[in-house]
């Protein structure tokens, strides 16, 4: 079917499909965004909404890495010295919720109090679900793979073995994730609840396909379900402190 990693041609030169799909998830995912602040408009002065975005991207890259590095300690304690390996590594769980701390973060330092993730969240899933394409064009390389399969639909990514296609799983989430979101956002919702509805839903979903997944675990669970569950057990806790109770707008 495909020979793994998937690299395209374009005019003699082999590109890596992944790398391709990478930066199409990026770009579609902030002209996604630019749409959605057009149609839904800003509470923020612009000024301050590209200081949060900045905030994210920074928190989102370093969040990424670290906690990459402690899916597999075994693995991290063998490349410690490997500079290349470390900064090829990095996950999306890690990336979302480095950027949300480093923007709550900052909005602290800059004295906001309103909620602002909430146009994120669409163009977030966007954004996972073409790079997710790409992951999978990557095959064994990225990491992301299946456990084994006897399913009709497990893929052999080159090493004999068919496995759960658990990259375009995810994909499939996203866009029905964003397709959800989207119709919430557009009718009458509380202030900061389409990103909240967001994490938890992709938490909940990681937590449940990274079973799918052969990644080392620990008191049953990997790495990254931990970390789900530790949030998702977070957000429970801090709507029971509101009452559960939220003004909505329009």
């Amino acid at each position: 079917m495909f020979e793994f990693p998937v690299r395209l041609h374009v005019g003699g030169i082999a590109l890596h499909a992944h790398l391709l799909f990478e930066i199409a998830a990026y770009a579609v995912a902030f002209q996604v965004y630019r749409v959605r602040k057009r149609r839904f408009g800003d509470a923020l002065a612009p000024e301050t909404r590209w200081l949060l975005v900045a905030a994210a991207a920074v928190g989102a890259a370093i969040g990424s890495k670290l906690l990459s590095w402690l899916v597999d300690p075994r693995a991290l304690l063998e490349h410690a010295g490997d500079a290349r390996w470390l900064l090829q590594q990095k996950t999306i769980v890690g990336g979302i919720l480095g950027g949300w701390l480093a923007v709550e973060l900052t909005k602290r330092r800059a004295r906001v109090e309103l909620r602002t993730g909430d146009l994120f969240a669409v163009p977030l899933c966007i954004g996972i679900a073409i790079g997710r394409v790409g992951c999978f064009a990557a095959g064994l390389d990225d990491r992301t793979f299946g456990i084994a399969s006897a399913l009709p639909w497990a893929i052999d990514f080159g090493d004999g073995v068919a496995r759960h296609p658990v990259q375009l799983y995810e994909s499939a989430f996203a866009l029905v994730l964003a397709f959800v979101l989207h119709r919430v956002e557009a009718r009458p919702h509380a202030e900061g609840s389409v990103f909240r509805a967001f994490l938890a839903a992709y938490l909940a979903f990681r937590l449940f396909v990274d079973f799918l997944k052969p990644t080392p675990t620990f008191g049953g669970l990997g790495t990254l379900q931990w970390t789900a569950l530790l949030v998702l057990t977070w957000l429970v806790l801090a709507r029971r402190r509101r009452g559960g109770v939220e003004t909505p707008r329009a």
